[in-house]
Formats: C-alpha cells, sequence, structure tokens
C-alpha cells in the first residue's frame, strides 16, 4: 500500500489525525530519544526489562517525531502500532527489516509491560539498542533529505 493510501485510511479509521508541524516538537522528541539511550545502557547491568522498555521508547518518541515531521499524530486506541505502521509505510521497502524489528520490540515491551512473563538477555538489549539508534539515525536522514533547510540543534 502506498503511504497516500495509508494515510487515507489511517484518517478515516480514526487512527491518526492531522497535527501541526512543530520542529521543536519534533527536535524535543529525537533528543528524549537519544537521552532514553544513555539511560538504557546505564540500566543494562541492573534491569535488562527496563534498558529494553526504554530503548523501545525511544524508537516510539523517534516515530512520533518523524509522524509530527509530516503533520499527524497518533489518536486514541492503538497509539503504538500506528506510530510502528506510519514509520514502516513512510520509510518502505528499504527499512523494512529495521520496522519489523520496532513491531517486535513493541509487542515484546507490551508483554513485559502487562505480563511481566518474559526476560531479556544482555545480547537481545544490545540488539536492540543497535536497532534503535540505527532507527533515530534513519528518521533524522529522511527528515533532512526531505527539509534539508532544517537542522537539527544538538
Amino acid at each position: 500500500m502506498s503511504f497516500e493510501t495509508f494515510i487515507k485510511k489511517s484518517l478515516r479509521q480514526g487512527l491518526i489525525r492531522e497535527q501541526e508541524r512543530s520542529f521543536k516538537g519534533m527536535e524535543k522528541m529525537i533528543r528524549r530519544a537519544y537521552e532514553e539511550i544513555d539511560a538504557a545502557k546505564a540500566n543494562m547491568k541492573i534491569d535488562q526489562g527496563v534498558a529494553f522498555t526504554v530503548t523501545y521508547t525511544a524508537m516510539l518518541h523517534t516515530g512520533r517525531a518523524l509522524m509530527l515531521f509530516k503533520g499527524y499524530r497518533p489518536s486514541d486506541g492503538y497509539q503504538h502500532k500506528t506510530v510502528v505502521d506510519f514509520a514502516a509505510n513512510l520509510l518502505g521497502e528499504k527499512y523494512k527489516s529495521l520496522t519489523q524489528r520496532f513491531d517486535i520490540m513493541r509487542r515484546k515491551r507490551n508483554i513485559f509491560t502487562y505480563e511481566v512473563s518474559i526476560s531479556f538477555s544482555e545480547t537481545e538489549v544490545n540488539s536492540a539498542l543497535k536497532s534503535a539508534e540505527s532507527f533515530i539515525g534513519t528518521v533524522r536522514d529522511a527528515i533532512g533529505s526531505e527539509d534539508p533547510q532544517h537542522k537539527f540543534k544538538f
């Protein structure tokens, strides 16, 4: 499905709504994502579940920044899934494995948050951290290539 078709369908289903573009808001979300990466790394030896969850949250904030850049925000209901689907549809096939990883992390974070019946290895958290760092870089590049005049202030 094309990105335009995804947007029309998501608006019709009430999954997203239009939002005024805010570079300041977008920058705050991406800056927060970097802080969350640092926090996740600091928590690795203490609690790998927390480190994984914070890493996922970094990706979520980055995905929300991407939505804000395009002038949208998720609506009530399936916000996390909507952010993942938005990023997957916008970034396309080239980044399919990265957005699939984002979705897997979303589901695992959900199990950890609501059921606490899952544990994470150091290897899995390190892999999640690499995915999150790659996702943040990909989103920054996508924003920069679409709007070369916008420069992040960090």
